[in-house]
């Protein structure tokens, strides 16, 4: 098993510029004190990967790393999955056995905590709660969260843009759920054809799989107040970064859903975030444990905008780092980007194990060890290192003992936590929700007035019809009238008529009576 020249190694990772310690350089199965391994603060924005079998040492290489990247001024992002890293924010203990390890290290181990704020998404768990609100979270995030194939991703798109041009605001799950309920009800059939491209049938399971969401207490995780991701950029009075830990219980019966929020995160923090080139060190380093759940049954939109974030981010002075089991859980594009490797031991105990190592082993420069050996012999607490150099070239491929971690590698007692949670000034920032008019609240008095209309305008036709059938009932009902008389039977019948007959009548007989006299 060859290695390489230890003064090769020493010259490698002689960095003129602030860095943080990895550990020191194995040789011949010994530690090397003087052959520091490290990555340059100024590196630590072009992102890396720590990788390895379970029980090899990530976490604790994760908080190694948390903790000195925190002492130099930077924040630190992690989601706690474990619950493994609140230890951060107390002293590590001393023991026989790990002074036995650092002495040997030629690490001058101090007891040291570090200023830790802990949140959990929607509450659930011990911490701030961390919400966002539907709209922030767009269509792409959330489709990767409800499970969509393409096709329902790009409806989902088109919803988010009708609520955009209707003035609906989707704050929570039950702003969308009341939309999608309105497109496909008959009060919606003619907003839902407008929108083009949206089947019904679409529309509905999309629906479905929200309700479903819904039913898995997802409705915690969406809403208001939305946390301002610039708030994990914070120092302490005396220069320390915050590490900002997120608590993610019950990680295996919702992956999705906490492996999307923090991609949101990511993803809210570029958009935020000032241009600031190349920096001495960075603003924030972002630690993404259990990557593969982020990747795993991810749409093309997804991986793209994933790719695009990591991409780009660095510019804003935030670096990622992806912890996971092997290379092979984060697709290429991304592991392009990721400048830092340090690999844990693998196994290769089965065919597709053996396929990852001998892949994981084409991703590292030419050196003198076998690597498809000695990834299979490193011992717990053991890496294969290799890092950018302050001038952006890769630094030599070292066998590294890892340093001890200086904060408690023991979780914190809930009540302690609880205790700190509680006095948190994030808490009194984001620890109640809040439920504005929104989506749901508006399309609900829209179809009550519509409903409204209805009824009234129902009511006033039954009314006309009622007052139609009383108008013909009492015309059946009413007493027979003689038909009414023309005006030649009015005179006929007058008195005044026939009395100015009967004087007529008279005079011209008195005329003829008179003439017949005067013959």
């Amino acid at each position: 098993m060859g290695s390489p020249d230890t003064a090769d190694i020493i010259k490698g990772y002689t960095f003129a510029t602030e860095s943080i310690e990895l550990g020191v350089l194995i040789h011949d199965g010994q530690p090397v004190p003087q052959a520091t391994i490290g990555i340059s603060l100024s590196m630590l924005n072009r992102h890396g990967l720590v990788a390895g079998a379970t029980g090899t040492g990530k976490t604790k290489t994760l908080q190694l790393m948390a903790e000195q990247i925190a002492r130099a001024g930077v924040s630190v992002f992690a989601a706690d999955i474990k619950g493994d890293l609140s230890g951060l924010a107390l002293p590590g203990k001393s023991s026989e056995k790990l002074l036995a390890r650092t002495s040997a290290i030629g690490q001058q181990w101090q007891p040291h905590g570090c200023p830790v704020e802990f949140y959990a998404l929607g509450g659930q768990g011990h911490g701030v709660p961390l919400r966002a609100s539907i709209s922030s979270f767009g269509p792409i995030l959330l489709s990767k969260v409800l499970g969509l194939n393409e096709t329902q991703e790009s409806t989902l798109g088109l919803v988010f843009h009708f609520c955009d041009t209707q003035g609906l605001p989707l704050l929570d799950l039950e702003d969308l759920r009341s939309v999608l309920a309105y497109l496909t009800s008959p009060e919606g059939k003619g907003d839902l054809k407008q929108l083009g491209g949206v089947s019904p049938a679409t529309a509905g399971v999309i629906l479905r799989s929200l309700v479903t969401l819904q039913t898995q207490g997802a409705d915690e995780f969406f809403g208001e107040p939305e946390f301002d991701t610039r708030d994990l950029i914070r120092t302490t009075a005396d220069g320390q970064g915050v590490i900002s830990l997120l608590e993610l219980p019950n990680l295996q019966d919702r992956p999705a859903i906490f492996s999307t929020f923090l991609m949101w995160l990511l993803a809210d923090l570029f958009h935020d975030l000032p241009e600031v080139g190349d920096v001495d060190k960075p603003k924030l380093v972002f630690f993404f444990d259990e990557a593969h759940l982020l990747f795993a049954d991810a749409s093309k939109a997804f991986l793209q905008a994933i790719a695009q974030t990591v991409r780009l981010i660095r510019s804003k002075g935030v670096g990622i780092f992806f912890v996971t089991q092997t290379p092979k859980d984060v697709p290429d594009d991304v592991l392009a980007q990721l400048g830092s490797r340090v690999q844990h031991q693998l196994r290769a105990h089965t065919p597709n194990d053996a396929k990852a190592l001998k892949a994981t082993v084409a991703t590292y420069p030419n050196s003198a060890y076998d690597l498809t050996e000695v990834l299979q012999s490193l011992g717990i607490g053991e890496a294969i290192v290799t890092v950018l150099n302050p001038n952006g070239a890769p630094t030599p491929v070292a066998w590294t003992r890892m340093r001890a971690p200086e904060a408690s590698m023991d979780p914190m007692e809930a009540s302690m936590m609880a205790g700190g949670i509680a006095q948190s000034a994030m808490m009194s920032k984001y620890g109640h929700d809040i439920n504005r008019d929104s989506a749901y609240e508006m399309l609900t008095r829209k179809l009550e007035q519509g409903r409204a209309a209805a009824e009234a305008e129902a009511q006033r036709a039954e009314q006309a019809k009622a007052d139609a059938a009383a108008a013909k009932e009492r015309d059946r009902q009413a007493p027979s009238r003689p038909a009414a008389k023309s005006g030649v039977e009015k005179v006929l019948s007058s008195p005044a008529f026939w009395n100015k007959v009967i004087t007529v009548g008279g005079q011209i007989a008195r005329g003829m009576m008179g003439t017949g006299r005067k013959r």
